[in-house]
């Protein structure tokens, strides 16, 4: 392996990872632009309902993903099982937005900054166990005043740049009422990225991300079993997947932080084939020890 494949590997690889996994949503053709009204995404709804009835999640999603020359894009559409008032009233708070990115592994820190004139979500990224700040690195999200109505929701932050050459961060979400009283929402993302992430990228893909896979099913093996994508939109479909449970898990405690914890996990591991990384008690003393770094008052 090449000295410079090494270093990238070795210094960049969890920052790499975390990059995938940002939801974001710019406005590039690649990438499922907002619908931008409750009518629009109704008309998806009603486009997607055999899709969200019957699938390999067992649970009402749809997941796309996309690759393109220097970009990467994903989008879930899904039915949570909480009323748009709550749906609305949460995820239109940028600092609900940070305990939503605290349960994924890689984040390490994140607090809401600035005032009603301008705010920011700084989040800090790392590895998949506990580490001094100082060897994470941030990003900073422009929190966008969100869209409201009684029948519509729609939230977004960006950040121009990331860690190594990633940069066009976009995170876009969008709600709106079903009539049972559930919510249907479309979390989007993409960014774009350069040289320094496609080489931290082969060789992720190279070493420890070579047997890992996504969600989309390409075909059978000899035995008939599914065989599903792999590469940079396996990673994709992965970590988008992370986020959509993560929202859910706020949603279903959003006042209390252990049973957020626990049901983030748990839910992850019903995809094991595709999620598992951590086991149970790991995760969930690394995450308690982060929040605890935030109460205390911790420089991210």
């Amino acid at each position: 392996m090449p000295d410079i494949l090494k270093r990238a590997t070795r210094r960049h690889l969890a920052l790499w990872l975390w990059c995938l996994i940002l939801p974001a949503l710019p406005a590039i053709a690649q990438a499922q632009a907002q619908l931008g009204s409750a009518a629009a995404l109704q008309a998806k709804f009603d486009a997607v309902k055999s899709q969200l009835e019957g699938n390999i999640f067992k649970r009402p999603l749809v997941l796309e993903s996309t690759e393109a020359s220097g970009q990467l894009s994903g989008d879930i559409f899904a039915v949570l099982s909480h009323p748009f008032e709550q749906v609305s009233a949460a995820l239109s708070q940028p600092a609900v937005w940070c305990d939503v990115l605290m349960l994924h592994l890689n984040t390490k820190h994140c607090a809401v900054r600035g005032g009603e004139g301008g705010r920011t979500l700084a989040v800090s990224v790392g590895r998949k166990f506990d580490q001094p700040l100082s060897e994470a690195q941030r990003v900073d999200f422009v929190w966008a005043a969100p869209t409201t109505s009684a029948d519509y929701l729609s939230a977004k932050l960006s950040a121009d740049k990331g860690p190594l050459s990633t940069r066009d961060y976009r995170i876009e979400l969008e709600a709106t009422p079903l009539p049972n009283g559930k919510t249907f929402m479309h979390l989007g993302y993409a960014y774009a990225y350069g040289a320094a992430a496609r080489i931290a990228m082969r060789g992720y893909l190279a070493t420890l991300g070579a047997d890992k896979v996504g969600f989309t099913v390409t075909g059978k093996d000899a035995s008939g079993q599914p065989e599903y994508m792999g590469g940079v939109r396996g990673v994709v479909e992965r970590n988008t997947m992370r986020y959509y449970l993560a929202i859910d898990a706020y949603m279903d405690s959003p006042k209390q932080l252990q049973p957020r914890l626990a049901a983030w996990f748990d839910s992850t591991e019903r995809y094991a084939k595709q999620l598992h990384e951590l086991e149970r008690e790991d995760y969930l003393a690394m995450k308690r020890n982060e929040y605890k770094r935030i109460a205390s008052g911790g420089v991210e």
